[in-house]
């Protein structure tokens, strides 16, 4: 885009690029920069054009969840004013791995791994994004990154010096602690830099964590005699433990896969500090609705209408209303769910008609390890028909129809197949 003189901007312009700015701010950390990212509004209002949104995913692991649909509603929220998203799959990039809050280097990813990761990703991001072609960009970066020669990815090296990976904080960390630091890591940066170049990005959009990654794209766009794109960052949505970020590797995810009773159950679980911010970030309530909401209801209603709200974005208002239903007649009225699913127990598990408690949990799909299952175990949170046992050791005789109930939302009919 050409540079519009301030001067010339009509009054109306520039409150509908005020407008949007609002609206874009909204639960936003920081902008690079306000004024830039003002101007280029005011500039596609002018020119009844579309903005190019980029970002970017890599396909590191099979499912998304409410963390990754913090940026993702950001770009929703591009969408909805009129702007293009660019959704970038980083099938190249997945090959190294963000180094990003890493204490060692990633492992590497199988070819495999990735493609199958990938195929799942677009689907998911369609139930947050308008996947309409007018409105979405799909791009894969391996069309561009597998085409470098060594000497381009040279020539791409040679735009930044180590004193400045360095001043990145999870390589500045690693390094003083004497903790191996691959090359190929610092590639990392640059080849997510490169991607705005190729796709000519006006704004790029991250978690806090992407904050580097961002802005040498911006340095990058300048070097190639581009307009410098635009960064604007999300923070970084605490988990339900209330401690750490979402991360389905410390089990404190909501997946946005998750059926709706399970959904809804997590959702209820956070701690009430967390209210506001999962409603900032995860919902379109009004702010002045949210603070009302706080400040008026009794914690339990509040965290329901929040749940209410998150669920309605996925799965509609009234698979949201049934689960709401759903969650107070097990919660409230001390009931068993009006529908429980069945665990089958092949006899060929059994060793003299028992089976380990531990086995029988992860064989039902409510831990993914023996470790984890036992664990469960040890805190009190499993019992067979209303019965808790606490010795992860335990030998359980299967007896169909009992019903195994682990932690407050999971449950299982046995049956012996």
């Amino acid at each position: 885009m050409t540079e519009t003189n301030p001067a010339d901007i009509p009054q109306a312009v520039k409150d509908e690029a005020k407008r949007q700015l609002d609206l874009l701010r909204r639960g936003a950390v920081q902008v690079y920069t306000d004024e830039e990212l003002l101007r280029k509004l005011a500039r596609a209002i002018i020119e009844k054009r579309s903005l190019r949104i980029k970002l970017g995913m890599d396909p590191t692991a099979p499912d998304i969840h409410l963390g990754h649909t913090v940026v993702m509603g950001k770009m929703r929220q591009f969408q909805d004013l009129g702007h293009k998203a660019v959704l970038i799959i980083g099938d190249y990039t997945a090959r190294i791995g963000d180094p990003t809050g890493a204490n060692h280097t990633r492992p590497v990813l199988s070819d495999e791994q990735i493609e199958k990761n990938a195929r799942t990703y677009f689907e998911q991001a369609g139930k947050v994004l308008d996947t309409n072609p007018d409105r979405l960009e799909l791009r894969h970066n391996s069309e561009w990154l597998a085409k470098l020669t060594f000497a381009d990815v040279l020539k791409l090296a040679a735009k930044m010096t180590v004193a400045r990976m360095l001043e990145r904080d999870t390589f500045e960390k690693r390094h003083r602690a004497g903790d191996p630091i691959g090359v190929h890591e610092f590639l990392y940066p640059l080849m997510q830099a490169y991607d705005s170049v190729v796709i000519r990005a006006d704004v790029e959009l991250g978690g806090t964590d992407q904050t580097f990654n961002c802005l040498a794209g911006r340095d990058l766009m300048r070097d190639a005699g581009l307009e410098p794109q635009i960064v604007l960052t999300m923070p970084l949505l605490v988990g339900l433990d209330g401690v750490e970020k979402m991360s389905k590797s410390k089990g404190n995810y909501v997946g946005i896969t998750d059926a709706p009773n399970e959904m809804f159950g997590k959702l209820m679980s956070i701690p009430d500090a967390l209210m506001e911010n999962y409603f900032t970030l995860l919902t379109a309530v009004p702010v002045q609705e949210i603070q009302q909401t706080l400040s008026s209801m009794h914690p339990r209603e509040a965290k329901e209408r929040l749940a209410v709200a998150i669920l309605t974005r996925y799965y509609g208002q009234d698979a949201a209303m049934a689960a709401a239903a759903e969650f107070r007649r097990i919660f409230s009225d001390k009931e068993k769910p009006s529908e429980i699913p069945e665990v089958a127990v092949k006899t060929s598990d059994l060793a003299g008609g028992k089976i380990g408690l531990a086995r029988l949990i992860v064989l039902a799909g409510f831990a993914t390890s023996n470790s984890e299952a036992m664990r469960l175990v040890t805190q009190g949170g499993v019992s067979i028909d209303d019965e808790v046992i606490t010795d992860p050791k335990t030998q359980v005789a299967v007896t169909a129809g009992a019903i195994l109930r682990v932690g407050k939302r999971r449950w299982g009919r046995l049956a012996l197949k």
